[in-house]
């Protein structure tokens, strides 16, 4: 009997073709590895930059030309500016073409007037530098148009500045800005608490859903479509529904539970802590628990019914054929859904915002790097908040997977 042996050349053509495979999806991971990484230095860059929200344009001379006045008092003004208020300009030089049948009367001792071309040099200028040029001119024409001619050409300005985005000046002070602020810490407790309890209430409510919804009946796929209602919907539409409904004043919750004698006073749940911070985590596990269900019914409904059967035949109860034969099966999905949702929750931003605007004791890290970037106009600090938000979902995320996910055999 002949036993066939494989080609010897079988090992190097393996090597070629995962060579080529790689050739192939190299383009891709490139490109994909930019998109990601590349914003993130810049985060990472900006984070350790004295970088205000001015800042994020380049400092450069600003030079406004009007015609003002008429007759004997008609004149050109020349406003001249550093737009920047803490960096300096170098070589700043401007120049302007003086419409044909005007001239100049004086000339200032900065400007040179070469024909038609009037050329003027302010070298270094300090931050938020200020000066206004004022030349007499005479003009045979109609003022209004002589003034229609000036706006329609722009002086050519020239004039270099430091850019804070690209030296190599760094600092720590955006870093020591957040974790030395007195309400860090509750930003940190509103953080944790809406994102481990938002977390755990979507996959807790997910999974009851998904149970009740793994028997056939009349009427389920209506039903089913009623579960995927909240998360289908525009946020902004259900947020501001969510804040019309809880309005202490004209909302018909308050009404309602003040006609039936349930409170003597309307609740300002979105206004009060420490409850508006429980309304927000209310309103996110009612927001995202339809995900979970999904995902959790389609795996209940992929598990063999043979042990259901054999387990009714040997006379266990319901919880102890939930406990021990669905938690088990589920864990997998479970465990993923877990680390899925927490990443998202801790990274919302809009729900709060449109619900509380961060007020009330809901400000987590990410309405944290808002209000720090645009609301106090630090782009530095808000970098600086966003580093923080990144090390603790990267160090959660390789602790679950290292731990949690070992132990599901993930």
């Amino acid at each position: 009997m002949t036993i066939a042996t494989p080609p010897t050349g079988t090992g190097e053509l393996a090597k070629r073709e995962a060579r080529l495979a790689w050739g192939l999806l190299l383009p891709t991971v490139i490109v994909v590895s930019l998109v990601i990484i590349l914003p993130l230095l810049a985060v990472f860059w900006i984070s350790v930059k004295p970088v205000g929200l001015s800042d994020l344009r380049p400092v450069t001379p600003i030079v406004r030309e009007a015609v003002r006045g008429s007759g004997e008092n008609l004149r050109v003004e020349y406003r001249v500016r550093n737009s920047s208020r803490e960096r300096p300009l170098s070589d700043v030089f401007f120049s302007d073409t003086i419409p044909e049948g005007a001239s100049l009367l004086e000339i200032p001792e900065l400007c040179e007037l070469t024909g038609q071309t009037l050329s003027c040099t302010f070298g270094a200028l300090e931050p938020a530098f200020s000066e206004r040029l004022s030349i007499p001119m005479s003009y045979g024409g109609d003022p209004e148009e002589l003034e229609d001619i000036a706006e329609a050409s722009d002086p050519v300005v020239e004039g270099s500045g430091e850019n804070v985005l690209t030296n190599f000046e760094f600092t720590a002070d955006n870093f020591k800005r957040i974790f030395d602020s007195s309400q860090f810490l509750s930003v940190i407790w509103a953080t944790t608490f809406y994102t481990v309890v938002g977390t755990i209430g979507a996959l807790t409510v997910g999974l009851v859903a998904a149970m009740l919804l793994n028997k056939s009946f009349k009427g389920q796929g209506i039903l089913r479509g009623l579960y995927l209602f909240p998360y289908v919907s525009p946020i902004i539409a259900v947020a501001f529904t969510w804040v019309t409904l809880l309005n202490p004043f004209s909302g018909s919750i308050n009404a309602l539970l003040l006609q039936m004698g349930v409170v003597t006073a309307p609740i300002n749940f979105f206004g009060e802590q420490p409850l508006a911070l429980i309304s927000v985590t209310v309103f996110e596990i009612w927001r995202y628990f339809p995900l979970s269900f999904l995902f959790i019914l389609a795996r209940m409904q992929s598990i063999d019914t043979d042990m259901y059967e054999a387990a009714d035949m040997d006379g266990a109860s319901p919880f102890q054929k939930f406990w021990y034969l669905s938690v088990p099966q589920l864990l997998g999905i479970l465990s993923v859904l877990f680390l899925l949702r927490f990443i998202w929750t801790f990274n919302k931003f809009d729900d709060i915002f449109l619900l509380t605007g961060g007020n009330a004791g809901t400000r987590t890290l990410t309405v944290n790097v808002y209000e720090q970037a645009f609301a106090v106009a630090n782009i530095g600090a808000g970098a600086a908040v966003a580093v923080v938000v990144f090390v603790v979902l990267l160090f959660f995320s390789l602790l679950f997977l290292r731990y949690v996910s070992r132990e599901e055999g993930m």
